[in-house]
């Protein structure tokens, strides 16, 4: 990105009470950090020249309400695809192979020999069945698995959103890949949770505010559901939280698509958006509406 013919291209710290060079009224091409904080969304309020908001994540709900009339906002889809599937079936295998207690185990010296479930002959519910979901599907050939798909819509071998309360009594395994907008906050509630069943494991690899963490935690805590969590709500998790010690969880903290290759794959994209925007070509990526 630091060599772009025929534009100047600079690298700003926007930090939480520090002051933005005069230098970013002249913004029109702007690539925010891939944790973005409150400042890199109100830094746009100065970028009087803005027209394009390119990120770094799949999901734009901590910068979109920042974003100005007159510009518009791409995410990065496709670029991470690899990384958060890799993450979502290492997180199947991993919780339902005991490796979060055989690690203890050595972490303490102990041989503690015990049988384990399995991910073979299960049932995968995708919630969220969109580039990231048919990857997770890619990987899972082979496992033996059985797979079954929600997206907002409806379309030819995808359920929609009002079929899934139906589908999730039969997952052994509820997989969350939905972007964080008005309708999924807070979708895994109480009743949700309810209805998935006795054994089963929900990974999220979406947002933490997706799932109503109380309702979650009552349920681990009776020992009927297990979790598999990359996000949390709150983030970071405090360490006095209950999620961190409750049996069945494991908790990794949002590292889905932090690896070398979602790195490449993301700054690709971005100078690739950048080179279109200078030639006038379309943009890929653009969000319409909330996602």
């Amino acid at each position: 990105m630091t060599e772009l013919p025929g534009t100047d291209v600079e690298i700003v710290p926007v930090e939480d009470g520090t002051t933005p060079p005069a230098s970013v009224a002249d913004v029109e091409f702007y690539v925010p950090s891939f944790f973005p904080t409150v400042a890199s969304g109100e830094v746009m309020r100065l970028m009087k020249r803005l027209r394009v908001v390119q990120t770094l994540t799949a999901g734009v709900d901590r910068l979109q309400p920042y974003v100005p009339d007159g510009a518009v906002l791409c995410n990065a889809r496709g670029a991470h695809d690899a990384a958060t599937a890799e993450w979502t079936v290492a997180a199947m295998l991993g919780a339902l192979r005991e490796f979060p207690l055989f690690a203890r185990e050595q972490a303490a010296s102990r041989w503690t020999y015990q049988p384990t479930d399995q991910l073979a002959e299960k049932t995968v519910l995708i919630v969220g069945y969109g580039s990231i979901g048919a990857a997770v599907e890619r990987r899972l050939a082979g496992f033996e698995v059985s797979v079954l798909r929600v997206a907002r819509g409806p379309r030819a071998g995808v359920a929609g959103l009002a079929e899934l309360p139906a589908l999730l009594p039969a997952a052994d395994v509820v997989v969350l890949l939905v972007p964080f907008t008005p309708e999924t906050k807070g979708m895994v509630d109480a009743g949700f949770l309810s209805r998935m069943k006795d054994g089963a494991l929900l990974v999220n690899a979406a947002r933490g505010a997706v799932v109503d963490t109380a309702a979650l935690c009552a349920e681990v805590a009776a020992g009927r559901l297990r979790a598999a969590l990359d996000v949390t709500d709150p983030e970071p998790l405090p360490p006095s939280h209950e999620l961190w010690t409750l049996p069945g969880v494991f908790i990794t903290p949002h590292v889905a698509a932090s690896t070398p290759v979602s790195q490449q794959r993301v700054v690709r994209l971005a100078r690739e958006q950048a080179e279109a925007y200078l030639r006038g070509d379309q943009l890929r990526n653009v969000i319409t509406g909330t996602y």
